[in-house]
């Protein structure tokens, strides 16, 4: 299964690369710079720290209920960390609950999150399906791993495939990831390389425009979908 994945996943590659390096070859004139002021940033970082602080221990009951549930069911650890590349292009480590049996890429060749995904275990999907699983990314924010609003952080083999497509990725490390963004609401699911451009494009959009007023539209529209169950 993940060779044939593997196999379909270059063959798309290739063709949307081309079709996006054509358009990108159009636009090199197009600078893409900050739009969020240095004071803004740092009191965007402010209000991480609090938020994350908070959120922490606001949530402390629902974080114990998760632990025994996922101790209870087995499938390895209940915290899960992978690599994923952040602010000014380092790594870190990006805390979730597990959601995925033990093994679950195959092969160690990485695979993208479906949104019915069979790997998922029981608790897992539903942990996967009210956005349960990542709550643990608040250590991430308070640490500065990451912001409440940003792009979300991809891991290096999928960005390397998409830099092969558009180069102006690297405008993303300009940003701490975030744990919700217009790409996470309106994209969904980055499941294929197409969806994987378009956030881009959209997190490069984001870039451009942000301000703390977008952010707190954002947060404020992502705790209406989680409360609502609103799909994203």
């Amino acid at each position: 299964m993940p060779k044939i994945f593997y196999a379909f996943f270059t063959i798309n590659i290739h063709f949307l690369c081309f079709i996006i390096v054509m358009v990108h070859q159009a636009t090199l004139e197009m600078v893409i710079t900050d739009g969020m002021s240095v004071g803004e940033r740092v009191v965007k970082r402010v209000f991480d720290i609090v938020g994350a602080v908070f959120g922490l221990v606001l949530l402390s009951p629902v974080f114990v209920v998760i632990f025994v549930v996922l101790k209870y069911q087995g499938f390895g650890s209940v915290i899960f960390r992978q690599e994923r590349i952040g602010y000014h292009g380092r790594p870190f480590y990006i805390l979730k609950f597990r959601t995925m049996v033990l093994d679950s890429e195959e092969d160690g060749v990485p695979m993208l999150a479906q949104k019915s995904d069979e790997r998922l275990t029981p608790v897992g999907r539903f942990l996967r399906e009210h956005h349960l699983d990542e709550l643990p990314q608040l250590w991430n924010v308070l640490r500065g791993d990451m912001s409440f609003v940003g792009p979300r952080p991809e891991r290096k083999y999928f960005i390397d495939k998409i830099m092969q497509c558009n180069p102006d990725y690297e405008y993303i490390y300009l940003m701490r990831p975030g744990t919700t963004s217009l790409a996470t609401i309106y994209n969904g699911y980055t499941d294929t390389m197409e969806k994987m451009l378009i956030r881009l494009q959209m997190d490069l959009d984001y870039l451009q425009k942000r301000s703390l007023l977008l952010d707190l539209k954002i947060m404020l529209t992502t705790a209406e979908y989680i409360i609502f169950g609103k799909k994203f």
